[in-house]
């Protein structure tokens, strides 16, 4: 019995300090203190489809538990922008725009568009496909056109990747493949006098324990592939970045890519054999995402769903829900413009997060905008119902911190607060385990435990108001932090 209250005071002392002196004193200390996260890592010249929904958004909230851990994180945007299509697509802007300089981007248009034209021609015109193949040459040999002409392309893919990225809420630092070229023939050279860089058949290669096949690191044509500038980038993230553990957000199909390139740098001395010692690698790598017929997710015509027409059917299905409850009659325009745009992006989010990220998971928006079960939408509801409590109370909830006390009296209380007590450790397990859905299953658990309090505890009127306000308030702040590490925008009515 004794032990029983002692554990109940040392949960409403940190309930209290919570609210006194906020969330960040529930967040856990991580031993390692400067990560890479590299997620996203879309290919420049085509647009971000639903495929790099989940890298885009694992990565996003596995950056973010671990920063409010107290780590340094480095978030790195590893796109596709010095492969051999740059050929094909500057030799293409060539020859449909000779003056492509003047005429800045309306020559290329759609980006799109432009990229399936060049690609049809490389397909089916010899002669166009060996100019390309020269071109990539000139491109890397720093000739000035084939540069500015790159650039330009670059420029305009990026520019549609952030207005993804700002619809998302996700920040992130370019460090493309171009970025690491310098730096691969002097690492390949470091890997050549440790004598792991052998030849065969033509190429120059890595052989590592438990593959038949080696690592290519230098192509027979001479070029580099995605191992050379993969071992470029580690060695850059290790000894210039000065990075304790490397994250890599990539679908599960390219875990042996990466299997044998940590095998790689571990035959060079750079990580250590031991998996769990610093500094360290991890591919985090996720399932597809699947249509209703339980195949890769796409259009009718067969393409793949484009992101940004993702968001905006989310968008345009959560502002016709809301529309047909009557609230475009009691909001403004912005402010259901504002609360649909929340309720769709973080019902995608979070029906993808909710999942543990090595199964494929099936899209559905029916399901994830559903205000039943375990989603967003009833999570957003669960929070809009404490802040409606706490604003029909009339009470000033800081006032109310300074002054008040909670006392876990009734059993859905003491449910309710030791639940609240495990946010710190729940944050730690899922960054140790590189685990978003552990963060989505207590934030569900928390939301059902809250119900559960509410239903059989009154709040307001009651003899205890004051201590089921403060503990409605904490329920709040947690939930708050959960929808920030997920990437959620919360509401505070719905």
């Amino acid at each position: 019995m004794t032990h029983l209250v002692v554990n109940l005071l040392l949960v409403l002392q940190n309930i209290q300090k919570m609210l006194i002196d906020g969330i960040e004193t529930c967040a856990p200390g991580l031993s390692v203190k400067r990560v890479v996260v590299d997620f996203s890592s879309p290919n420049i010249a085509k647009e971000m489809h639903v495929g790099h929904l989940r890298s885009t958004i694992i990565g996003d909230t596995l950056a973010r538990m671990l920063e409010f851990s107290n780590v340094e994180v480095l978030r790195r945007n590893h796109v596709g922008d010095w492969g051999t299509q740059f050929g094909m697509l500057i030799e293409f802007l060539f020859e449909k725009f000779p003056d492509w300089e003047s005429a800045g981007d309306t020559a290329i248009g759609d980006l799109q568009a432009f990229y399936k034209a060049s690609k049809q021609k490389f397909d089916e015109d010899p002669v166009f496909k060996e100019r390309a193949q020269k071109a990539v040459v000139r491109l890397q040999g720093g000739e000035p056109r084939y540069r500015s002409a790159w650039a330009q392309i670059c420029d305009i893919s990026r520019r549609e990747f952030d207005g993804v990225y700002q619809r998302l809420g996700v920040s992130l630092e370019e460090k493309g493949e171009s970025f690491y070229n310098p730096y691969i023939p002097s690492v390949l050279e470091m890997l050549s006098e440790l004598g792991l860089v052998e030849e065969s058949e033509g190429a120059r290669v890595i052989f590592v324990e438990g593959f038949e096949r080696p690592v290519i690191v230098v192509k027979k044509d001479g070029g580099y592939n995605y191992a050379s500038t993969d071992l470029a980038a580690l060695w850059y993230r290790l000894n210039i970045e000065k990075a304790e553990w490397i994250i890599y957000v990539t679908d599960v199909g390219q875990s042996e890519h990466f299997q044998m390139f940590f095998k790689a740098a571990k035959r060079a001395g750079w990580l250590p054999d031991d998996d769990k010692a610093y500094p360290r690698t991890n591919h985090v790598g996720f399932g597809l995402v699947l249509g209703e017929d339980g195949k890769r997710f796409r259009t009718r015509s067969t393409e793949v769903v484009r992101l940004a027409d993702l968001l905006d059917e989310a968008k345009a299905r959560s502002k016709a829900a809301l529309i047909e409850r009557g609230k475009d009659k009691e909001w403004s325009e912005e402010d259901l413009d504002k609360i649909a745009e929340a309720v769709g992006y973080g019902a995608v989010k979070y029906a993808d997060l909710k999942n543990n990220r090595t199964t494929n998971y099936t899209f559905n928006f029916d399901q994830m905008l559903n205000d039943k079960g375990n989603t967003a939408v009833y999570l957003l509801y669960a929070h809009a119902r404490m802040c409606s409590i706490i604003r029909k109370s009339g009470k000033d909830i800081e006032e109310l911190k300074k002054t008040g006390s909670i006392a876990l009296n009734h059993p859905d209380e003491r449910a309710l607060g030791l639940h609240l007590l495990q946010f710190g450790e729940t944050v730690e397990e899922a960054c140790t385990n590189l685990l978003p859905n552990v963060l989505c299953e207590y934030l569900y658990n928390l939301s059902e435990n809250f119900t559960k309090f509410y239903s059989n505890c009154q709040v307001v009127g009651s003899a205890e108001e004051t201590s089921r306000l403060l503990l409605c308030e904490a329920t709040a702040v947690v939930m708050r932090k959960c929808f920030h590490l997920l990437g959620i925008v919360p509401v505070h009515k719905l």
